[in-house]
């Protein structure tokens, strides 16, 4: 099917390193540019988001909610991003995840409309690249962040996420809940590009009453830590030869 408008490079825009960090969440922009301004990254457009680059990764956000996250998403492909990582946070469902704990999204429940104009389907699912998110959690459990792997709820309306409906996805399996995940793991496969997710557990819906978390001090230490692994990660991944030509 044709579109009226698709994403494009101009003559005048930059072309991308492969991989990169899309993330979302704007608490967290603060470390990323301060790390891009001390490591000589170079600062280009990105909508109202930001985006700086060096040669071997690019870092992008924020972009908060699905509309908004794959509007960068596309943009970010087509100025040549082919390897993401999303980083954002999550609210725990179930009891056994906890504030600070890191989850590895597989399966993405979709309840977000963004996904519906790419061929997903209203409560379906969408998953992350598979050799992608084994990186990331080799990588993670190396450096002792203890990841947690298993489903995700993604939803636009984070003020509508009612006891009935936490409770039947907990009882289903689904561990968390997110306002991005399922709209970019579906994008990613609709242009063939590799994405997968990191998120840091924020708050407890599965304890009465909501139980938040990101106020916390050592809430924005572990994310701050985390996002530097991740950087450390991607950097490496990147320069290796043989891990690189893996995941191409």
């Amino acid at each position: 099917m044709d579109c009226v408008i698709e994403p494009g490079r101009s003559r005048n825009e930059p072309l991308l390193p492969p991989a990169g960090i899309l993330a979302v969440n704007p608490a967290d922009w603060g470390s990323l540019k301060e790390y891009a301004r001390t490591h000589g990254f170079r600062r280009q457009s990105l909508f109202h988001a930001g985006l700086y680059c060096s040669d071997s990764i690019f870092l992008a956000g924020p972009a908060v909610g699905a509309p908004m996250a794959v509007l960068c998403l596309e943009k970010l492909v087509a100025l040549g991003g082919r390897r993401i990582v999303l980083y954002g946070w999550c609210g725990a469902l179930s009891e056994q995840l906890h504030l600070t704990d890191v989850v590895v999204p597989g399966w993405g429940l979709i309840e977000e409309g963004t996904s519906l104009h790419y061929g997903g389907l209203y409560t379906g699912g969408s998953g992350p690249d598979p050799v992608l998110r084994q990186l990331l959690m080799d990588g993670l459990t190396a450096e002792g962040f203890a990841p947690v792997q298993g489903p995700v709820w993604t939803t636009d309306a984070p003020y509508r996420e009612t006891v009935v409906k936490v409770d039947r996805y907990r009882d289903a399996g689904v561990l968390a809940v997110d306002m991005e995940y399922s709209a970019l793991c579906t994008v990613a496969a609709f242009r063939r590009i590799r994405l997968a997710g990191v998120l840091l557990v924020s708050d407890e819906l599965w304890r009465r009453p909501w139980t938040p978390g990101f106020a916390r001090k050592s809430f924005r230490r572990k994310g701050h830590a985390l996002l530097m692994m991740l950087i450390d990660l991607l950097t490496a991944e990147t320069m290796g030869h043989d891990e690189g030509e893996r995941l191409r």
